[in-house]
């Protein structure tokens, strides 16, 4: 077969993935890869994650090729099901957790919020005190002061012992006793 990838049904693709042929892996991205990853992005809010997700869905696709039949129904329909599959399957991991933990820590730690109570120390804000502390330490305070994660929480996310949270915390108490006092 010498059509180009572009021109070929989708049962050429599934025979070329059967033969074990890289043209039908390719053809199938060519065709449906934009589409696909769109899908997968719905369920996903991450570009890196949607695009792991995909190049998963590929895999089982070229290595469970014969599972499928065109008599339960399109070739695009086990597709489209085999990648939201493995979309879950990405969302599940311990790796996409981790790093969505990470990105909304990271959130925290570099965007101001409002917060719904007003702490003043001198006519100064609480937070604007902490911003003061050196950055290590005003991570620390945030997340666990401002945000409500544990200790342990903290020790995970940043992957820093434990025991060097809470030295950390108590310095930056001792820090901010000092600015207040």
């Amino acid at each position: 077969m010498s059509y180009p990838p572009s021109q070929l049904t989708d049962a050429d693709i599934v025979l070329l993935i059967k033969e074990r042929n890289i043209k039908g892996i390719n053809a199938l991205h060519e065709q449906y890869g934009s589409y696909l990853l769109r899908f997968v992005s719905e369920i996903i809010n991450s570009r890196y994650f949607s695009e792991v997700a995909l190049q998963n869905a590929f895999m089982k696709i070229w290595n469970n090729i014969d599972s499928f039949s065109k008599k339960k129904g399109r070739f695009i329909t086990w597709v489209i099901n085999i990648s939201r599959n493995s979309a879950i399957d990405v969302m599940r991991s311990k790796h996409y957790k981790q790093s969505m933990k990470l990105i909304s820590l990271d959130a925290v730690v570099h965007q101001k919020s409002s917060y719904s109570f007003d702490l003043k120390i001198e006519n100064m804000d609480l937070r604007e005190i902490v911003t003061t502390l050196d950055p290590k330490y005003r991570e620390l305070i945030d997340l666990v002061y401002f945000e409500g994660y544990t200790h342990i929480e903290v020790s995970e996310a940043l992957g820093v012992p434990l025991g060097t949270v809470k030295t950390r915390i108590r310095k930056a108490f001792g820090d901010l006793k000092v600015i207040l006092s």
